[in-house]
């Protein structure tokens, strides 16, 4: 059974701007997140991420759908009930949240004191959290003589004080530089593996989900238009806007534009060649167009790896009579798609 799901959910406010009518911000959104995954949503700045996850805390209620979290449907509940239902999920932010006038064990107990800890096992659980999270020696500290990655740290470790199921992450690491980003995820990780925590991470960033994710959901204007299996997504898009997320990470076949600046710098016919996890390797296509007798240079595009699986597309400008280029794609394309940049301008 999922751990969280989502029927048909829509989310509509009043319209600041015209009276008596609605924006929606989420329209009709179906997801089914199963126990123990790293569940990414994807999108663009609007795209309804954020209050996405506020539905599933129960902190905005729904429009129209239903909501099923740890098998309780919390869109038949009321406050009180939904007060009990938030206490199974943490929550971490862009920017933090933590009480500055707190020291960081105060703010990893504050929690634990609302659940209504005893003082004993309230000490022993944030001394566990502090050593898990890596902070042992900033107990007293606050959170003003923290760096970015650090105070994220303390907000992870204040999630999981009450032991909850399921982890929010809503870009969580959005405020964060690369380095700091890639320790932030790893502490993720290790949420998820070693306490089983099933994690929902929203972000706009693809990096983040192809370092954390095991699925993913892409959402554009309230909608989710694309879901699955992070490796299929982002391999293989459908949706434009899905596309252009991979192109952020992976260059893909170039543009026009791109194609003209890449004529202006190289000589030869521009061909893409594209790859994916369980096909032949780069090395053989290499291999194959020097026996062919070709003259080749990489001019553009990349390879991904997602979870040790890889996918991209190369393109390369080939050199060398035409027969015998049109020969080498034709037998290369029975094993690696092929598109002959050159030729189908010329259609």
């Amino acid at each position: 059974m999922p751990i969280v799901s989502l029927e048909n959910v829509s989310k509509r406010y009043p319209s600041p701007q015209r009276a008596g009518e609605e924006v929606t911000a989420v329209d009709d959104v179906t997801l089914h997140i199963e126990k123990g995954e790293v569940y990414g949503i994807i999108g663009y700045s609007g795209a309804g991420k954020s209050t996405l996850v506020r539905l599933i805390n129960a902190l905005e209620p729904a429009t129209q759908g239903r909501i099923i979290v740890d098998d309780i449907e919390v869109t038949a509940l009321s406050e009180r009930q939904l007060r009990e239902v938030r206490s199974g999920i943490g929550m971490i932010f862009q920017q933090f949240n933590l009480f500055s006038a707190k020291t960081v064990r105060a703010n990893i107990a504050y929690p634990l004191k609302l659940a209504g800890w005893a003082k004993t096992d309230i000490d022993a659980r944030v001394t566990e959290l502090l050593s898990f999270v890596g902070l042992s020696d900033k107990a007293r500290s606050y959170p003003e003589q923290l760096s970015g990655g650090q105070k994220q740290r303390v907000g992870i470790a204040r999630a999981l004080a009450t032991r909850p199921a399921i982890l929010l992450a809503d870009e969580a690491t959005s405020a964060l530089d690369p380095e700091t980003t890639h320790e932030v995820l790893a502490l993720l990780k290790r949420v998820n593996e070693e306490q089983g925590v099933t994690i929902v991470v929203i972000t706009h960033e693809m990096d983040v989900i192809q370092t954390i994710a095991t699925k993913v959901a892409v959402m554009d204007r309230g909608r989710v238009i694309e879901q699955g299996d992070v490796f299929e997504v982002f391999s293989a898009p459908r949706h434009p806007a899905s596309q252009r997320f991979v192109g952020t990470v992976v260059k893909g076949i170039p543009s026009p534009a791109e194609r003209a600046v890449l004529r202006e710098r190289h000589s030869g016919r521009l061909v893409t060649f594209s790859f994916r996890d369980g096909g032949p390797s780069q090395a053989q296509l290499f291999v194959d167009l020097a026996e062919a007798g070709l003259e080749f240079e990489l001019v553009f595009g990349g390879i991904n790896d997602i979870r040790g699986r890889a996918f991209g597309h190369l393109t390369l400008a080939l050199r060398g009579e035409t027969q015998r280029i049109d020969d080498v794609l034709a037998r290369i394309g029975r094993q690696v798609e092929v598109t002959d940049i050159d030729r189908e301008e010329e259609r």
